[in-house]
């Protein structure tokens, strides 16, 4: 792994944003560290999540490319701590959700994977 690795972090952030876009948690089972946390504040209640509480939310949520939803997201930036350690900022839209979302992620077992995603959204309309 070259320091800093951006082809393999944006690499796994476009299987992210495609596993978002299908509903698709085989794709973000991929992305995801299996111990990794889902965690927002947005409406000021603590919503906290590990992954087997969050892919059946996924699962269960009619997908944009169903709906014919045109996707609109976005790397923002991504920052290194190290050769194993970075931070990703990302927009993306689902339904009239608008998500900026932090994930950290971590170089192991060959392959970068999220260890948190803390987000907030806005809705529209």
């Amino acid at each position: 792994m070259s320091a800093p690795d951006l082809a393999g972090i944006t690499g796994v952030l476009g299987l992210y944003f495609d596993g978002l876009y299908h509903s698709d948690t085989t794709r973000l089972a991929r992305v995801f560290h299996p111990r990794a946390h889902y965690v927002c504040v947005t409406d000021g209640t603590l919503l906290y999540r590990d992954m087997a509480e969050y892919f059946p939310v996924v699962d269960a949520r009619v997908s944009p490319a169903s709906r014919g939803e045109p996707r609109r997201d976005e790397i923002v930036s991504v920052d290194f701590a190290g050769p194993a350690t970075a931070r990703a900022v990302l927009r993306c839209v689902i339904g009239n959700r608008h998500f900026t979302d932090f994930l950290t992620l971590i170089h192991l077992d060959g392959r970068w994977q999220v260890m948190s995603k803390v987000f907030h959204y806005t809705e529209e309309g």
